[in-house]
């Protein structure tokens, strides 16, 4: 047998049981992002903001890389995504997403984004792990 590779008492909790379901979290979800004030003037708004933002951050979880992989994202998605958003125009072009998260307060999303994650902690009662390398200096 290789060095290194012994059997070692893992550390974390053999299984996980979330406390959570999907549900809980996306309606919970666009409650945190509705803090986030809207920039668009009222005649250009027609997607809504919490749509915008939510089809956004899920598309950048599932590795999109750009506004037109966002857009991409949402399309596929879009029957589930109707599910829990009302998506009245359908889904927003690259464009509006890029506009969008051009003129949105990045404090304010902040905020709101840290909130929200930090309710997903508590909920599901999981350990943040720091990837960024700062903690370790």
């Amino acid at each position: 047998m290789s060095t290194g590779f012994e059997n070692k008492k893992s550390k974390t909790k053999a299984s996980f049981a979330p406390s959570v379901d999907s549900f809980d979290i996306t309606s919970k979800f666009q409650e945190y992002f509705t803090q986030v004030k809207d920039p668009r003037t009222e005649r250009t708004r027609w997607h809504l903001l919490t749509d915008i933002i939510t089809i956004s951050i899920l598309a950048v979880i599932a590795g999109a890389q750009g506004w037109e992989d966002i857009e991409e994202y949402g399309i596929n998605k879009k029957e589930w995504l109707q599910t829990f958003l009302e998506l009245p125009f359908g889904i927003p072009s690259p464009d509006t997403f890029r506009r969008v998260f051009e003129r949105i307060n990045p404090k304010e999303f902040e905020q709101c984004f840290r909130q929200w994650v930090q309710s997903l902690v508590e909920k599901l009662g999981v350990e943040v792990v720091a990837i960024d390398g700062k903690t370790h200096r």
